[in-house]
């Protein structure tokens, strides 16, 4: 860090300072938090939002993944640095020669948090719990390759011996495929494979699964198997997780506790420059030039796998017609938003998926044209805007995503002559309004949970649990299922490219920019490497003390 010892001892705003200074280690006089965690090896990391739920099977946002790393892990793993799968809770697998069958060999070392061994048949409660229609898992999705995985959850199969899961020994698991897919073992690394522990559950049921206080996922309770355990919650506080003594690599764990701070980005920034956070989820556009200039060191941008975009609800009056939606994404000034707006080296999004995922880049594109947005307005009979009906325009609570809401709500009063009313709500209220389909038009974001386009444009077929638009095409569908029956990646790409176009053209989504993940770091954290998918497995993270080089060993 550069900056000076003064400024760094400034006092953040009372709430901030409350929340992040309960619990973790003392400060010696004249240390900062960041210091004192140094020298103990505490890590103190911002989430942005509070967690909606630990239940792995429920989480659906980033900061609820980024905590579900620390308590669990699931078949395998990705390398930290190559994102290449490796072993984890099974230390070795097998794959039929028609590529649907793998046999799965567990670790005797994998251990749940009080002791108990991870076992095959805890992986199979837990694929039959996700599977069940009646949790109401948006990732319910993950698992549908699985030999009759889909049907079980549409109540098309009862029982769920017909599923792809079978026991082959105490410590052998076989999964079965409806098909080949190229990309399933980085599928088994999404939280969706997690394994939860079933006496917990079982003893502790689940009366409001959506509750972000399941009894279930309190500390003192809930039983993991991941590198870390949960020891604290403090509601808009903090997650406080320490290591798990019976995790099968203990001996990789360098970290002492982790604390998960779930604050905004402004705050973030504040509690970062004043040595409260180790690193933090984002960087307020307004403060990208400042630390570019001033302190370089502390600022990074590296490429990440997503695509922020507006999202429309197609049931809306107004809404359900694609010229409509089309005149919405044709006259916004992408250019603008990431120039003049967000200034942290993100790419205006003319098409959905980002470009060069597997290597597939979209050919079509929705380019910026007001004048062709105008002539659409017309032709569905809103000419210059008039009788379009009043919209809202749904965000959770973020200086960026209010500062694109504006600018994009003058880019369509300028261009189109329509008024979109602007209304923003904390994260878990946004997430239950986008799961009950409460809105009529909303910003959203989708980081890939694997390098492939299917992750991607998955989300916009007619069974997707993530599907919130209420759009869907025979052909579109289509398109997505024959990508999933090939291996040949011209076959897929074209696939692909049949399945965007058809996206772009009916609407239901605007993609604005693709992500790039810009975020403020102490140079004393050590094992967080780049890479696309924002990956950072906390076995391997590791703080150099003062004086100290912190090698990796």
């Amino acid at each position: 860090m550069t900056l000076s010892t003064f400024s760094k001892r400034l006092t953040l705003a009372l709430p901030l300072a409350v929340a992040l200074l309960v619990g973790g280690s003392g400060c010696q006089p004249g240390e900062t938090r960041v210091e004192a965690g140094n020298r103990a090896q505490e890590l103190y990391v911002g989430i942005g939002a509070e967690p909606a739920t630990l239940d792995p099977h429920l989480a659906v946002g980033v900061p609820e993944f980024k905590v579900l790393l620390a308590l669990f892990e699931g078949l395998v793993k990705r390398d930290a640095k190559t994102l290449e799968i490796k072993p984890a809770v099974a230390r070795s697998w097998e794959i039929s020669e028609d590529a649907t069958t793998y046999t799965f060999h567990f670790d005797p070392d994998a251990r749940w948090s009080n002791g108990d061994r991870v076992t095959p048949e805890d992986f199979r409660f837990s694929i039959e719990r996700i599977l069940n229609a009646n949790l109401g898992s948006s990732y319910a999705k993950m698992l549908f390759p699985l030999r009759k995985g889909e049907a079980y959850h549409r109540g098309e199969v009862e029982d769920f011996d017909e599923v792809g899961v079978r026991i082959l020994d105490p410590y052998t698991l076989e999964l079965t495929l409806e098909y080949p897919l190229a990309y399933f073992l980085d599928l088994l690394a999404h939280g969706a494979w997690y394994p939860v522990h079933p006496p917990t559950i079982l003893a502790y049921g689940n009366d409001n699964p959506h509750d972000r206080l399941a009894r279930w996922t309190r500390p003192g309770r809930l039983v993991g198997n991941g590198p870390f355990q949960l020891a604290e919650w403090r509601l808009n506080a903090a997650l406080v997780v320490r290591p798990n003594p019976y995790f099968r690599a203990a001996d990789q764990v360098r970290l002492n506790e982790i604390h998960f701070h779930p604050i905004q980005a402004d705050a973030e920034e504040r509690a970062f420059r004043n040595g409260f956070l180790h690193y933090t989820s984002t960087v307020p556009p307004h403060r990208v030039q400042w630390y570019q200039t001033n302190q370089p060191e502390d600022i990074r941008f590296d490429t990440y796998l997503g695509t922020y975009y507006f999202m429309f609800n197609t049931l809306t009056p107004g809404l359900e017609d694609p010229r409509v939606r089309r005149a919405l994404s044709l006259s916004i000034d992408r250019e603008a938003i990431t120039r003049a707006i967000l200034r942290g080296g993100q790419k205006p999004a003319y098409h959905f998926t980002p470009p060069d995922t597997a290597g597939y880049t979209s050919p079509s594109t929705v380019p910026h044209d007001p004048e062709r947005a105008r002539e659409l307005l017309a032709e569905a009979g809103f000419p210059g805007g008039a009788g379009f009906p009043e919209i809202e325009f749904l965000y959770n609570t973020s200086d960026a995503h209010r500062s694109i809401a504006l600018a994009v709500q003058q880019m369509w009063r300028r261009e189109l002559g329509i008024d979109i009313r602007l209304y923003n709500v904390e994260w878990g209220v946004y997430l239950a309004r986008r799961r009950n389909r409460d809105f009529e038009m909303m910003r959203a974001g989708w980081i890939g949970d694997y390098n492939d386009p299917s992750t991607f444009l998955d989300l916009f077929t007619a069974g997707s649990s993530n599907n919130f638009s209420g759009w869907s095409d025979d052909v579109y569908d289509e398109a997505i299922r024959a990508s999933r029956r090939t291996l040949d990646p011209e076959q897929r790409a074209a696939y692909f490219a049949r399945a965007e176009e058809i996206l772009l053209r009916e609407g239901p989504v605007i993609p604005v920019y693709f992500y790039v993940n810009s975020l403020l770091i102490d140079p004393a954290v050590g094992g967080h490497h780049p890479n696309v998918l924002d990956y950072h497995p906390y076995q391997h993270l590791y703080l150099r003390p003062p004086g100290g080089s912190g090698a990796t060993p």
